[in-house]
């Protein structure tokens, strides 16, 4: 069963040796890739890419984020949906590849597409080739358990989820009116380093409310950031047959589960450290009540059209 764990040191960050630079970058004819949404994804992705010789650049919404992403070596653009800078949206036009890694926000919707018809005015007659769009798995809403492939007739039933799928509608057409096709991924819960069961019960700190809701839910799709990225590896140079994936792990499961594994983990490597009781843990969990539909997600097609090989099933 894949539960969807990441162990500290067993996947440490790519160190980035060269800066992107202080300034735009020269495009020229070399591969280039512009990410909306330079977060934990994204950072992901932009290292891989570096290192095998892309242009690589991106946004992010606060000034501290960017001196942060800029002291990692990256060459980043500030972006407020409320006030976007006209320049940042006509830079779009000169990289071959886009990626969307920005979620709808309640109220607001898709930040990036309040502003369309600028976006499609700044990239008709530029070097746009891939555009790629990172939804979530929540746009098929309550499934009754369910095997969804991509398929499945989308039912989102949270505001979150109506909201992802709107976006996913928007993009779509902003890329037919552009003359491509837009790669959609829909993604189960994301971990990695950092971001995983384990590192949650080491660091000892109170759950997010979300992370309660999904203490209640049967199934629980995951999936690691390395495995998203070979997924987007492997549609970058090549389109790909089909325009929808399913990117999760093999085996959905429960998060008590994952959390009762990931603590006999923490326990066998640090013996000596004070953990927080499962009864604690079950009583932090109590009467939360899960909004979101349980279903099981296939990802036969990702392994199959993609070619990936999930990581997680190597360790």
């Amino acid at each position: 069963m894949e539960i969807g764990l990441s162990i500290p040191l067993q996947r440490g960050h790519v160190h980035v040796a060269t800066s992107f630079g202080s300034t735009t970058p020269t495009l020229s004819e070399k591969r280039s890739m512009f990410i909306l949404g330079m977060g934990f994804m994204g950072q992901s992705l932009a290292r891989k890419l570096h290192n095998q010789g892309w242009v690589v650049s991106g946004t992010c919404t606060a000034h501290v984020k960017k001196k942060q992403l800029q002291d990692m070596g990256f060459h980043v653009h500030l972006f407020d949906a409320n006030h976007p800078d006209v320049d940042v949206l006509q830079v779009l036009k000169n990289y071959t590849h886009i990626l969307v890694s920005v979620p709808p926000l309640v109220g607001i919707g898709d930040p990036t597409l309040r502003h369309e018809e600028l976006l499609r005015s700044s990239m008709i007659d530029g070097d746009l080739r891939w555009l790629c769009y990172l939804s979530s798995t929540s746009v098929y809403g309550d499934c009754d358990g369910e095997l969804v492939d991509e398929d499945y007739p989308t039912n989102p039933k949270s505001e979150s989820a109506k909201l992802r799928l709107a976006s996913e509608e928007g993009w779509s057409n902003l890329a037919h009116n552009l003359g491509i096709s837009l790669l959609l991924f829909r993604l189960g819960g994301i971990y990695g380093p950092g971001r995983s069961a384990v590192d949650t019960i080491i660091k000892q700190k109170p759950m997010s409310e979300g992370q309660k809701r999904r203490k209640n839910r049967k199934y629980t799709s995951r999936i690691h950031v390395d495995d998203i990225c070979q997924a987007l590896m492997a549609t970058v140079l090549a389109p790909p047959p089909r325009e929808v994936y399913n990117i999760v792990d093999d085996d959905p499961a429960p998060r008590e589960e994952v959390f009762e594994y990931a603590t006999r983990l923490v326990e066998k490597k640090w013996p000596g450290l004070k953990l927080q009781s499962v009864e604690q843990r079950q009583k932090e969990w109590s009467n939360v009540k899960n909004p979101r539909g349980e279903k099981r997600l296939c990802n036969a097609r990702m392994k199959r059209e993609l070619g990936v090989q999930l990581l997680t099933n190597q360790d």
